[in-house]
């Protein structure tokens, strides 16, 4: 003689799936069970996710966030949108309506880099805050390395939902502005932060310089992310710690250019070594942005995956 032992499955309830059991005993064949619906999410940590999408170039790059973006959330089940959008504004820059025609499309936070001041606008808007901790004015990023006195703040705590998170943005010195040092500075910020889930935008030209972070950052922040070149790199993964990682996110914006600016004009800037007016390109617009699914308790990175949508 012997006992059935209930059997953990997944089953169709409604429009989702759900976890269930079975329950029955005897040493002949079942006929029938009794069916008990669970908590999809039973004997499983909470998860968040989060689309974190690259520096944002123009219109071009603008439209196809428009376009693409509510698809992308459905599809990859996202939690919270966040974004680079140095480059909104034709490529050099961001102004107030451009930060606010992306918050109305569900980002969260906005993260800049060294083009943050291209339009000199963005500073009257930093000021706008009044305050208020989660304006949008306050949910748009600045380096926070930049010297103390200027416009603007390098890290938001927010919460979405009832899971609180913090976005902090960096900016590299290696070939870029030798600001205030990114590395003491963030150890300085994390002191500030409460929340668990921590996304760090390391604005960078270096690849060691990201790298770097990453690894300094590695179990203490959920994600540190590389912009700023406007190349996606291969090596997302998560580190041993649980951060997850990629040297850069990439461009959304037209790929038929030079890091989207028109090709013609960046050869001839080349060939010549004359200064030349850079206009944003058109051609080929790719959305590029990963998605980092981590544990609501502790912060940890469960996965990182390269998106790149045409």
């Amino acid at each position: 003689m012997w006992r059935r032992r209930p059997r953990l499955r997944y089953f169709p309830h409604g429009t989702s799936r759900v976890l269930a059991f079975a329950t029955s005993t005897g040493v002949q064949k079942i006929e029938a069970a009794e069916w008990h619906v669970l908590p999809s999410n039973l004997g499983r940590e909470a998860t968040v996710r989060i689309l974190f999408i690259g520096d944002i170039f123009g219109r071009p790059g603008r439209t196809i966030v428009q376009e693409r973006l509510s698809e992308l959330v459905k599809e990859h089940r996202i939690d919270l949108i966040i974004a680079n959008g140095e480059n909104s504004a034709a490529g050099f820059g961001i102004t107030p309506a451009l930060a606010e025609e992306l918050f109305d499309l569900g980002v969260e936070v906005i993260t800049t880099g060294n083009h943050v001041w291209d339009k000199r606008e963005i500073m009257e808007y930093f000021q706008m805050s009044n305050g208020n901790p989660h304006s949008p004015a306050r949910r748009l990023l600045r380096p926070a390395n930049y010297p103390p006195g200027m416009p603007g703040t390098g890290l938001y705590q927010g919460k979405k939902g009832d899971v609180p998170y913090a976005v902090m943005n960096l900016q590299g010195r290696v070939f870029m502005a030798p600001i205030d040092d990114p590395f003491r500075l963030a150890d300085q910020l994390l002191k500030e932060v409460t929340a668990k889930i921590i996304l760090v935008d390391m604005h960078a030209e270096a690849t060691s310089e990201k790298m770097s972070m990453g690894w300094y950052l590695d179990g203490r922040v959920t994600a540190m992310v590389g912009t700023h070149t406007h190349i996606p790199t291969a090596d997302e993964r998560v580190l041993p710690k649980g951060t997850a990682y990629i040297t850069d996110v990439g461009m959304t914006g037209p790929y038929d250019s030079v890091i989207g600016v028109k090709k013609e004009m960046i050869m001839e800037r080349f060939l010549t070594s004359m200064p030349t007016r850079f206009e944003p390109a058109t051609g080929d617009v790719r959305l590029c942005a990963v998605v980092i699914d981590c544990d609501e308790a502790t912060g940890r990175a469960r996965s990182i995956e390269r998106l790149m949508v045409q």
